[in-house]
């Protein structure tokens, strides 16, 4: 099925036995005959005109012939198991926007969601727009603080948690908000009488009517708020709106390779943009059946439910593959796998050794992509039918304009006569830009004009990521343009480093920064995570010093490792650099909100 070069720099693709025809059979003819008009026509609309995202991940499938086949398969942490067929999500998802306007919530409304993989929270999205309201995904495991923030920043009036979480990190800043009415899923469990505005959503949800007509929405009316976190500063409130439907459906067929008759899970935390746009949105637009698991990360179930439910499309991040790769490839082939015809992963680039570790687990390479919260879709992609460079993060999507544009030693855009330069020089790296107009860009950061106009620069999106393009027109991953090392005048990439030293079979993962050296101005420091079996000692940190300079040379091998017991990472899955780096040099740790906390 797959051919590997013998310097794992290539992954042939080769159609399996059985394995249908990929729906971007041709990258070549796609780039040159899309049109962002083909992808609003593959949807249908809503009846009385606009535009409307849960419309086209629901009630268009419930009116059709899929409208019995299982939308949702919930998996309870505990064996419990609940499935939602497209008709019974619309009566779901009807009941629950019909509650909405019973409290006088409606269009432009902004209403939060926190809690973790519950279906009343992926009902409450799509109810939500459904009623033309803002739907706000905060994460579960934040603590009262980054909470607080949010609610303030978004003018939340509606919160949808639980009655656990609602008294542990709502209850102590609610005064501090705008929030009017509190819905608590999961029956009984929190006296709605002991405060103002807290109802029993159960209980609203069984009294609600399940008939619902959506007003006509138009496409750039907002949809969905998508909180990022700065590094020292305040949260940035992503504007994304109906019209990214378009893009969701279209990616899901594109980089994914998603189609009616697939069972696909994505495990992204719904508290991020993956767990929206991937986890929720695209699929249902696909009209398969989407796999909701509640538990946290268990090899053993994990591999349990690819096996029981028979996924064919896996959707997961690098973490979680590292954390796969610790524990061996064996437990894999224990189960049987065969459904599985495509797997991908997003959140921080897969390191190339992730990659060709899917062959010996899945006999699949695993793909990776890149986009971020602001792009609202994926926007560089390797793709099912195409090759695949292992490190790479793909070639752009169809209808996605992207170049690198030249950067000074800060990782700056660097303009002559106020215009980008872009690079011709497949080596060089640069600020990885987008033509702006793709259905999912953002539209705005919430009540920041002037934050969100220092993103576009002379007819380009900057993405703030720096990467270089080869010569066949694919990406490579270089870091964020504030964590890449200036070192003797060369600029290092972090990623590159940590994924050489993933290589040495001692590595599990790793993490580098520059550190600063008054005559070079940084030096490379890694921090690495052993496999088990392996004990740090200065004999092995003498040797993957000697490893990576092998491999790297000398200006670019790391001078310092420190061996650690964790990396700081946030819950979808990026390494937390800058937080390695304050750190080490004693600075202010900054926003720490996404942080992912050890269980």
């Amino acid at each position: 099925m797959i051919g590997l070069t013998s310097a794992a720099t290539v992954i042939r693709k080769q159609l399996a036995a059985g394995d249908p025809a990929p729906q971007l059979a041709d990258y070549e003819t796609a780039r040159a005959s899309f049109r962002f008009e083909q992808a609003r026509a593959w949807l249908d609309g809503l009846p009385a005109g606009g535009l409307n995202i849960a419309h086209e991940a629901i009630d268009r499938h419930a009116d059709g012939p899929h409208g019995e086949r299982v939308a949702l398969r919930w998996l309870g942490r505990h064996g419990e198991a609940r499935d939602y067929t497209y008709r019974e999500l619309r009566a779901a998802t009807n009941r629950f926007a019909n509650a909405l306007q019973a409290l006088g919530v409606g269009r432009g409304d902004r209403v939060f969601g926190l809690a973790g993989r519950i279906p009343e929270l992926y009902i409450a999205a799509l109810g939500t727009l459904k009623a033309g309201a803002v739907f706000a995904p905060l994460f579960s495991a934040f603590g009262p603080e980054p909470i607080r923030q949010r609610l303030q920043l978004g003018n939340g009036r509606v919160l949808v948690t639980t009655a656990a979480l609602y008294d542990k990190k709502v209850a102590p800043i609610r005064e501090e908000t705008r929030l009017e009415h509190v819905l608590v899923a999961g029956g009984p469990g929190l006296d709605p009488t002991r405060e103002d505005g807290l109802l029993d959503l159960d209980a609203l949800l069984k009294e609600a009517p399940e008939r619902f007509t959506i007003a006509p929405t138009d496409p750039e009316d907002m949809a969905l708020l998508h909180f990022t976190s700065g590094t020292t500063g305040k949260p940035k409130g992503a504007v994304h709106v109906h019209e990214a439907v378009t893009w969701h459906h279209a990616t899901a067929r594109f980089a994914l390779d998603l189609r009616p008759d697939d069972v696909y899970w994505c495990t992204a935390d719904p508290g991020w943009v993956t767990g929206i746009s991937y986890g929720l949105i695209a699929p249902l637009t696909v009209g398969c059946t989407m796999v909701v698991d509640e538990a946290e990360f268990d090899a053993e179930r994990w591999y349990g439910m690819l096996a029981e439910q028979r996924v064919t499309v896996w959707y997961t991040a690098p973490t979680a593959v590292r954390m796969l790769m610790r524990i061996g490839s064996d437990l894999a082939r224990e189960h049987d796998l065969s459904a599985l015809r495509f797997v991908a992963s997003v959140g921080e680039p897969l390191n190339p050794e992730g990659v060709v570790w899917g062959l010996d687990a899945f006999d699949l390479p695993i793909h990776d992509n890149w986009w971020q919260t602001e792009t609202g879709g994926i926007m560089v992609a390797n793709f099912a039918a195409t090759d695949v460079r292992p490190g790479s993060m793909g070639r752009p999507l169809p209808g996605i304009e992207a170049a690198i544009v030249r950067a000074d030693a800060e990782g700056r855009p660097e303009l002559s006569d106020g215009h980008v330069q872009v690079v011709e020089d497949p080596e060089e790296a640069g600020v990885l830009a987008l033509r702006p107009g793709w259905p999912s860009m953002f539209r705005a950061y919430l009540n920041d004009e002037e934050r969100y106009a220092r993103c576009f620069v002379d007819g380009w999106y900057l993405s703030g990521d720096l990467a270089r393009r080869d010569a066949d027109g694919y990406f490579w991953f270089v870091g964020r343009a504030d964590d890449v090392i200036i070192s003797a005048g060369h600029l290092v990439g972090p990623f590159e480093v940590e994924s050489t030293l993933i290589e040495h079979p001692a590595v599990a993962e790793a993490g580098v920064i520059g550190k600063p050296e008054p005559t070079i101005g940084a030096i490379v420091k890694a921090f690495v995570l052993l496999h088990p079996g392996h004990e740090p000692s200065e004999q092995l940190r003498r040797e993957l010093i000697g490893f990576a300079r092998k491999r790297l040379g000398a200006a670019v091998a790391p001078r310092e490792i420190d061996f650690v017991d964790l990396l700081p990472k946030t819950r979808s899955g990026k390494i937390m650099r800058r937080l390695l780096r304050a750190r080490e040099l004693g600075l202010e740790e900054g926003d720490l909100s996404t942080l992912e906390t050890p269980s």
